[in-house]
């Protein structure tokens, strides 16, 4: 009868989230719902079981592995094990957190609309922002579902070589590294370093040769980023800014100088996210493809801030018009694995200045494919 209550309860939910604009299949639901009750969970010790395979995450059988939790320290040596959900069968999905859903589900449904704002100028700056949007999606083309034929033919070339794959600064990806952009695979460090030393390097060269390379770009310039790797946070919350001499991680250039400081977030080896500290529009930004509370984050960058800017300043760094930014329009995800490539293109759009995302759940199995042929050759692919 359990088993029955929560079957219909999944089923009730499925079709109320679809009424709000979930666009994917019952069975992907049921592990995007797996995988967000174990994120929602107050102590997930113990509660997410880790493979060294590569399982692809479409499978219904589990399989058996060992059922304890891996220091983010070890993510490097492991290359971050996959998360083992079954989708055809969310066991661990308990009545009283479905039921919280589709509470949660009903209420968005039937609240009224957004009170207007309180002044003149509140409500100009509005419809300056709803002007500004919808300029910017007109002039973003929308993403293909494939790649050309040719890029195709490199992709699949890509992923049948072994050994190393490609290389940028000091950052290489190998074959098993690559296979997690494959379909259904959940993103491991290697992969977002990678991705993130590109962001850093297009920033730098782009900054040595400014518009001198006489190409056209369909996208935006590149701002003066600076992208921290995934042991940034890690040793931040964990060893705190004095014991992990995060100090010398800016020893060779001025932070505060930057338009914006790029930072992927790995959560309890769990969960993945973009933040950014953004001078140029004085804001801590958190982008989330879950949307969950990230009021920690906002609170660590906040706490890195005011102690960098002491050890390279010795004053206190003012806060003054500074706000913690989490956009409601965040593209969100619809299963449980697509996470580091949202937080990878996250990272990548912010890089260039971009302040709506293109992109949503749809397009997860093209921007897979694109960024192995952006890993493979080690340079974005210029194109929308």
């Amino acid at each position: 009868m359990r088993k029955k209550d929560r079957e219909d309860l999944v089923n009730e939910l499925y079709l109320l989230k679809r009424k709000t604009g979930y666009a994917s299949d019952l069975e992907t639901f049921k592990s995007y719902l797996n995988y967000r009750a174990r994120l929602e969970l107050p102590d997930k010790k113990g509660t997410l079981s880790f493979s060294q395979s590569l399982t692809d995450l479409r499978i219904t059988e589990r399989i058996p592995g060992p059922r304890h939790r891996h220091s983010f320290s070890d993510v490097r040596r492991l290359s971050i094990f996959m998360i083992m959900l079954c989708p055809h069968n969310p066991q661990d999905v308990s009545l009283d957190f479905l039921e919280r859903a589709i509470s949660k589900a009903k209420q968005s449904l039937d609240s009224p609309p957004l009170p207007k704002p309180f002044s003149a100028h509140d409500n100009l700056r509005l419809l300056a922002r709803k002007k500004d949007e919808a300029i910017n999606q007109r002039l973003r083309p929308s993403l293909p579902k494939s790649l050309p034929a040719d890029l195709e033919k490199q992709v699949d070339a890509f992923l049948a070589k072994k050994g190393v794959i490609s290389k940028v600064a000091r950052e290489q990806v190998c074959d098993k590294d690559l296979s997690r952009l494959r379909p259904s695979q959940w993103l491991n460090d290697e992969i977002i370093n990678f991705y993130g030393a590109m962001i850093l390097s297009r920033s730098e060269s782009c900054k040595e040769n400014p518009g001198s390379n006489g190409v056209v770009h369909k996208r935006k310039q590149p701002l003066d980023a600076h992208y921290f790797n995934t042991f940034f946070w890690s040793k931040l919350q964990t060893e705190g800014y004095e014991r992990a001499r995060l100090a010398k991680w800016t020893k060779k250039f001025d932070i505060f100088s930057k338009d914006i400081v790029l930072i992927p977030i790995n959560h309890d080896n769990s969960h993945w996210t973009g933040a950014a500290i953004n001078f140029r529009r004085k804001r801590i930004e958190s982008y989330d493809s879950m949307n969950l509370d990230r009021r920690s984050v906002f609170k660590g960058l906040r706490h890195y801030l005011e102690l960098e800017h002491q050890n390279k300043k010795k004053k206190p760094f003012d806060f003054t018009g500074w706000e913690d930014y989490d956009p409601e329009n965040t593209p969100q995800q619809e299963n449980g694995y697509d996470c580091g490539i949202f937080t990878c293109q996250f990272l990548e759009a912010l890089s260039r200045g971009e302040e709506v995302f293109n992109f949503s759940q749809k397009n997860m199995p093209y921007l897979r494919r694109r960024m192995i042929w952006e890993v493979g050759h080690a340079k974005f692919l210029d194109r929308p």
